[in-house]
Formats: structure tokens, sequence, C-alpha cells
């Protein structure tokens, strides 16, 4: 994503050493790939827009389109109307309510796709259309595009990518890679300075007991399995009330986890990268680094709800799939873009957060949200509701 980082970390010589072979490294090998910020605007569109008018976005709250918006319009003569959501329940209850009528592209993360096939908002991608050509083949094929294709048709295509792990006060909590555990958030030192989303705070303590060998299966088989994510969450939710303590603040957005950071006193989360990197530009000491069990890393894709207007959804998609734009979209999130030739727009700035937050092997052990069907989903909000409310 595109990071910034602490002053005392860009101040590192093995840092910089580290940011200089980043470049070097091939993520394709990961189903992800680095990138940031493309100049914005003007871009040149060689072929000509099929459509005029809005094309109607729906998209997540919290972040600053302006200038993508106004690049996106500059270059194809139409209008960007853009509706955000703070989270996915919100996405998903308007799809609901709505009949998948209102929007012509919609952007759930990859994980929630097979929910929404399964509620039947959604039509199968036109791969003739999507311009995918624009795309890095890491990003439609293997783990990361296993949620993108259901029963053979393709459903989504990727937007950026980024991960949720550890999120620190480098004064009061350093980490170190290698040693930062998700098992850190419940030290004693930090009861009551701690920021965690419920039902990913979950995962990240079952992995910690997968380790342990105290789970009777593997976290990845919970996904698939209503057996098993009972077995496996009836232990979970019992280490996580017991813990109850020691969380200061749940966060649900961008926000509310960043509030934490800034004004509820918390010194260590399990957050999202771009909660980080906003706080980390202004000049926050804040670090990010990717626990020793897998960073839990995203993808956020584009979808086409059923009754949109496909004209306006592939002439935005044409636009989208390029380089300059990828770049674009993932800057204004501060995020990893999708693009082919994107990482081009690398800055300084970006590596040396790229390099801090996962240096070693860490980018080899992402660990990719499994697709999550409605059951589990379900399932996972009352164990989160129970962690909450305890």
């Amino acid at each position: 994503m595109s990071r910034s980082v602490s002053k005392s970390t860009s101040s590192s010589a093995a840092t910089q050493r580290a940011a200089a072979k980043f470049t070097r490294r091939s993520l394709l090998k990961t189903a992800a790939a680095g990138g940031a910020v493309a100049a914005l605007g003007p871009w040149i569109v060689r072929d000509a827009f099929s459509s005029s008018g809005d094309v109607r976005v729906m998209t997540w709250s919290g972040y600053d389109f302006s200038k993508v918006k106004a690049a996106f319009e500059k270059s194809s003569g139409m209008k960007m109307v853009i509706s955000d959501f703070p989270d996915q329940d919100k996405m998903a209850a308007q799809m609901k309510a709505t009949n998948g009528e209102g929007f012509d592209i919609a952007e759930p993360t990859a994980d929630r796709v097979p929910q929404w096939v399964d509620e039947d908002f959604l039509q199968p991608l036109d791969e003739g259309k999507a311009s995918l050509a624009g795309v890095k083949d890491a990003f439609l094929k293997g783990a990361a595009a296993d949620s993108s294709i259901i029963k053979g048709k393709r459903y989504a295509t990727p937007t950026v990518w980024g991960t949720e792990t550890l999120c620190f006060n480098t004064k009061s909590a350093p980490l170190e890679y290698g040693k930062a555990s998700y098992a850190d958030l419940w030290k004693p030192e930090f009861v009551g300075k701690v920021t965690v989303r419920p039902h990913s705070s979950l995962v990240g303590m079952g992995l910690v007991l997968e380790a342990a060998g105290k789970l009777p299966h593997k976290m990845r088989e919970v996904f698939s399995d209503p057996a098993k994510m009972t077995a496996n969450y009836d232990i979970i939710i019992k280490e996580a009330i017991a813990r109850r303590k020691s969380v200061a603040q749940f966060w649900s957005d961008e926000n509310s986890a960043q509030g934490a950071f800034r004004t509820n006193g918390v010194v260590i989360g399990q957050n999202w990268d771009t909660s980080a990197v906003a706080m980390m530009k202004e000049g926050l000491p804040i670090g990010y680094v990717a626990a020793k069990e897998g960073a839990f890393a995203w993808l956020q894709n584009w979808v086409v709800p059923k009754k949109a207007n496909t004209t306006q959804t592939y002439d935005f998609l044409k636009w989208f799939n390029t380089a300059e734009a990828s770049a674009a979209w993932a800057s204004a999130y501060g995020a990893n873009p999708i693009g082919k030739d994107s990482e081009k727009g690398l800055s300084d700035f970006d590596k040396k957060f790229l390099a801090a937050a996962y240096p070693g092997d860490a980018l080899e052990k992402l660990w990719w949200w499994p697709a999550s069907s409605s059951w589990f989903i379900t399932k996972r909000n009352e164990y989160a509701d129970k962690f909450k409310s305890a």
C-alpha cells in the first residue's frame, strides 16, 4: 500500500537497504503486487468512451476520492456519483434493500463476493468488456482470485489490496518482525490499551492457538465447514472473553480505528495498513509490522450489480484498468494498486513503509482471507457480538 514511516524508521540505513531490495522483489509469487501513486492526469484515453452521463459507484467511506474522481471525469466526459459506506454489512444491506438497483459498480472485498452472489445481488462480469488485460495476472488467478470465480463465472475484478496486522505506538509498544505476534495484543502491560475489530481479532487469536496446538482444526478449514468452525470458535471465544479487559475500543471502520490511537489511549492494535499510513503521514509515532503468524491480506473488487447500467460499468472499467488510474485509486486509499506497470509510481516514501511493514519472508506468509459464505458471516458475527458484550 502507499505508505509512510516514522522519522526514526526512515533514518535507518537498514531500512534504506531493505527498501532498495523491495523494489527488486517479485510479488507475483505471493499473488500480490507493490505499488503506489502515479501522477494524476491529464491522462490519455486512446479509445473513445461509448457512453456519457453518470456512473454510480458504491465504495468505502473515510477516504478522499476527489482527485481521482476529477481525473476520471476529465478523461471520460462522464460523471462519477459516489455513495460511500463505512463497512460491508451496510453495503450489503443497501444492496438488499434496493434489490441490486441504484449502482453501476460496487467495491466489496473478495471474501464477500460469494455472499453477494448467494444473495443474488450481482451479475457475472463480461470478461470481454472488462479490460482485464490491464490487470496484473497474479490477481486474476490463484489464491487471490478464488472468491471471484464461482461456478465457472467471474464475478469480480480487483481494485486494491492491503493487509490487517499489528499497528503499534513506536514509543510505548515497539515491535520487531519475527517476534511480533498477535499474542502481543493480550500481554498484561497492554490491558486497556488495545484496539481490534471483533470478528477479525478472533481469527488472529485463532492463529495463535493453532500454532500452540490448542485447536482441533486449522483456521482455514473453518470458513468452509460449520462443524469445524463451531469446534474452533467455541475455544477461541472463551480465550477472547477472558481477555476482554485488554480492549479499550473496538473498531469497525477507518475513523474508529484511527480514533482509538489518536484520542483513546490505545498503543497497540490489529488494524488495516491504511489506518497506520494515515497516522504516519501526520507524523504520529506509529509503526506497522506483519505478525509472525502472517498478515491478513485483503483484496477489494469491482462487482456489477444485477440492475447496473452496464454500458457505464464497462466504460468505467476501461478507464480504471490502466496503470495510471489503478495507482490513483490506490493512492486515495493509501493502498496497493493492481494495474500492470502501476508500481512504476512507487515513491521512496512508499518503499520505506513496505520494507518496514513486510521485511524478510513476510510477503510469502501473507494470510489471504478465504471466501466467506452467508452462513459463515452470520455465525462469525454471533461470536463477535459475544466478544463485544462480554
